[in-house]
């Protein structure tokens, strides 16, 4: 399959792109931010985002979504990761709709046309220490009478403060279970974490919190398969807001080198900076074909599209790192102060590396998937 977006696919993307930088461009994070509102996320702008046909794109149409597929989800997410916009859209309408959609009941299914709407907020709580590793997880849901009693602590959850209802994942005696859970049950503490990018995640704590069987999704002991679903899309769509942070960057750089002037010249003339800026073109290039090929491999069921994803994700953060490490340079030192965007797009890099693992979580996956 070519490495191109198709008519419709690059549609969406100056649909998305048109509406991100109409309605949050990063004058909307600055104020969150700086008003420290207490969601640190617009549910209005979900709302919209919902009125857009964005927050269901993988949604299918018989839930109330857009029916489309992974390479959508990911225009839609370098697009948020080019305006640097807080959004519930990855934690939302990629992990939580995923798993929702692979082993939902009827019942819990009942969560998709609302997330599509941008009417309600979905979490998945997955992580438990300071790297992805969802191989280690220690959360227990221990059987008690009908139901289960879930015991431990989850940290990294995307928008878990103003979660409607959380997505949890708990070792039981066979294996790996997933429970959706109202974040209001007794047992459940939601402690909000302002990250160093002013986006939001949250603490979860579980103290033998109690819930019935109709809380498990899909069967007991079965949560790996539908919960690696989740992950490697939102690898993916990662991968692609790290390339939309990176290559805005890489944009704003660029009108810098042309306006600012020094020695009587625009410093873009030097010929160091150029060789700098036309290196770092050709890595957000094959970054973004990376992201594409791991977004098609999804759509197309194939069985390596989890490996696939490793490498986007991989090459996606380390190419959005030199990005914003050079346009930081490359501005010199008011590069790192608030007034400049610059300094945000770093910060939402990191961010963006450590979420759903850093290139040495893939680089391991890809070493021991070859047999090292």
């Amino acid at each position: 399959m070519p490495l191109i977006l198709t008519d419709e696919q690059t549609m969406l993307k100056g649909a998305a792109d048109g509406f991100l930088s109409e309605r949050a461009p990063i004058a909307h994070l600055r104020n969150l931010r700086d008003s420290r509102d207490p969601d640190g996320v617009s549910r209005e702008l979900w709302a919209a985002f919902g009125e857009m046909g964005f927050a269901g794109v993988v949604i299918p149409e018989a839930d109330g979504g857009s029916g489309l597929g992974a390479v959508e989800a990911g225009v839609i997410a370098e697009s948020l990761g080019r305006t640097l916009t807080p959004s519930p859209f990855l934690g939302s309408s990629v992990l939580a709709a995923t798993v929702l959609t692979q082993a939902g009941s009827d019942a819990q299914k009942a969560w998709l046309p609302r997330i599509a709407s941008g009417e309600a907020i979905l979490s998945l709580a997955v992580d438990e220490g300071p790297k992805h590793a969802p191989a280690r997880i220690a959360a227990t849901a221990r059987r008690q009478g009908n139901g289960f009693v879930l015991n431990g602590a989850k940290g990294f959850v995307l928008d878990g403060h103003v979660a409607d209802a959380l997505i949890v994942a708990a070792k039981t005696d066979g294996g790996l279970t997933l429970f959706l859970i109202d974040p209001k049950t007794d047992g459940v503490e939601v402690e909000r974490t302002v990250m160093v990018d002013a986006h939001n995640a949250a603490r979860v704590t579980m103290t033998d919190v109690r819930v019935d069987a109709d809380a498990v999704i899909g069967a007991v002991d079965g949560g790996e398969a539908p919960l690696t679903a989740a992950l490697n899309l939102g690898r993916a769509c990662a991968a692609a807001s790290l390339v939309g942070a990176g290559d805005q960057a890489f944009q704003i750089t660029l009108e810098y080198l042309r306006a600012r002037k020094q020695f009587g010249k625009a410093i873009g003339e030097f010929q160091a900076l150029q060789h700098r800026a036309a290196h770092l073109f050709t890595e957000i290039e094959i970054a973004q074909a990376a992201v594409l090929a791991a977004l098609q491999a999804l759509d197309a069921g194939r069985e390596d599209a989890g490996l696939v994803a490793s490498v986007a994700k991989a090459k996606a953060g380390r190419v959005a790192e030199l990005a914003v490490q050079e346009a930081v340079q490359m501005h010199g030192g008011v590069g790192m102060t608030d007034e400049f965007d610059v300094g945000l797009y770093m910060k939402r890099v990191r961010v963006l590396n450590e979420l759903l693992g850093d290139a040495a979580f893939h680089q391991e996956a890809l070493a021991r998937s070859q047999g090292f």
